[in-house]
């Protein structure tokens, strides 16, 4: 696979929180979704971005508690952008699902 953040796999990610790990890959998430109708290429790189970022934080060690819930993420995501949306996600459901991850990244800091 060919690493889109680089600076960010070389183990930097690792020091955000969960919280920020999460908060980031919503922001791809949400990217990819305000450029659906208006340009597929430009949409296919931000979820692309969104699950590369989801892949780091699956393979950040701190988060192994959390495992589950993050590959599941992952593959709703995968199948919400390029599968048959076979869970029924929508625009709002994620938006909705990372805006809680926004708001803890901006209490930590």
């Amino acid at each position: 696979m060919n690493r889109i953040h680089k600076n960010l796999s070389a183990g930097r990610w690792n020091n955000f929180s969960l919280a920020e790990q999460l908060a980031n890959v919503g922001s791809e998430a949400g990217r990819a979704i305000n450029w659906r109708g208006k340009n597929a290429e430009f949409s296919n790189l931000a979820a692309e971005r969104a699950l590369e970022l989801a892949e780091l934080t699956i393979s950040d060690p701190k988060n192994r508690r959390r495992l589950k819930e993050l590959t599941r993420m992952r593959e709703m995501l995968a199948d919400y952008f390029f599968g048959s949306n076979e869970y029924s996600s929508s625009d709002q459901l994620w938006q909705k699902y990372f805006l809680s991850f926004n708001w803890a990244a901006r209490k930590d800091k």
